[in-house]
């Protein structure tokens, strides 16, 4: 039998430590421009709703994000736009969302260590927002949201006020995701690989749950292995690796993005 290879020796992929703020910069806008084709393949997006955003790692108050009218499928590196916390453009050539950039905001005034976050109008996340619930512990991919989603449990229009805005913050609280009822589903990470790993795999859970409960009554796991699953599952580490080998499929097929 041949010998086993030693651990230290097999490749295992961990975020990367950045010598210069310029090159940690780069690193996340063409994370942020991988992940937002991803959303486009996937389709997340809705005509010019959506967003993820992403802090500058120098100007902690400035966050890049995707260019207004620019469909996700299309977006490039050089498409992307910084906005300060007053959702002012100060640097790019597209206008801003200021609607949904209003949310994204005052996240990141509210949550400080947040890096990324994610939001648009998905399908099965619109679907079960409109029913007003948490997504359940019935499997095993849905307890890594387990006590650590909230609700919105509102709705008064297109969030254009700073006020609303605050009361989405408030209500996300230190989780890593909400669900904002009759609107759809916003996640947070200290990467935009990990923001972006979570409304893929809460999006993919709320399609789970819908289903489940359309064929009959789903057995919920119970709240002590729902939670143990949790602190196995649930962080933004664990969501980093996950999503790495979606990062390596779009860029892949579709390595125009990082112009």
């Amino acid at each position: 039998m041949p010998e086993p290879i030693p651990v230290d020796q097999l490749r295992f992929a961990l975020p990367p430590r950045h010598e210069s703020v310029e090159a940690e910069r780069r690193h996340r806008m063409e994370r942020l421009a991988a992940a937002l084709r991803l959303f486009g393949r996937y389709g997340l997006d809705e005509g010019v709703s959506g967003h993820i955003t992403v802090r500058d790692p120098e100007f902690a108050d400035c966050f890049w994000v995707n260019p207004f009218g620019v469909s996700f499928r299309h977006v490039t590196v050089s498409d992307l736009i910084m906005v300060n916390e007053h959702g002012q453009v100060v640097e790019g050539r597209y206008h801003v969302n200021q609607a949904a950039f209003a949310v994204h905001s005052s996240v990141h005034q509210a949550r400080p260590e947040v890096v990324a976050v994610a939001h648009s109008h998905s399908p099965y996340g619109r679907a079960l927002s409109a029913l007003g619930e948490l997504l359940a512990p019935i499997t095993q991919d849905a307890c890594a949201f387990f006590e650590d989603h909230a609700l919105y449990d509102r709705y008064s229009g297109v969030v254009v006020d700073e006020e609303e805005a605050q009361a989405i913050a408030s209500a996300l609280g230190p989780h890593k995701a909400l669900i904002l009822r009759n609107h759809g589903l916003l996640t947070v990470g200290d990467s935009v690989d990990a923001a972006a790993w979570w409304f893929l795999s809460m999006e993919r859970c709320c399609q789970v749950q819908l289903a489940a409960r359309a064929a009959g009554t789903p057995v919920r796991i119970d709240a002590r292995s729902a939670a143990d699953t949790r602190d196995q599952l649930g962080s933004d580490l664990v969501a980093w690796i996950n999503y790495q080998s979606l990062y390596a499929e779009i860029t892949r097929d579709e390595p125009g993005l990082l112009a």
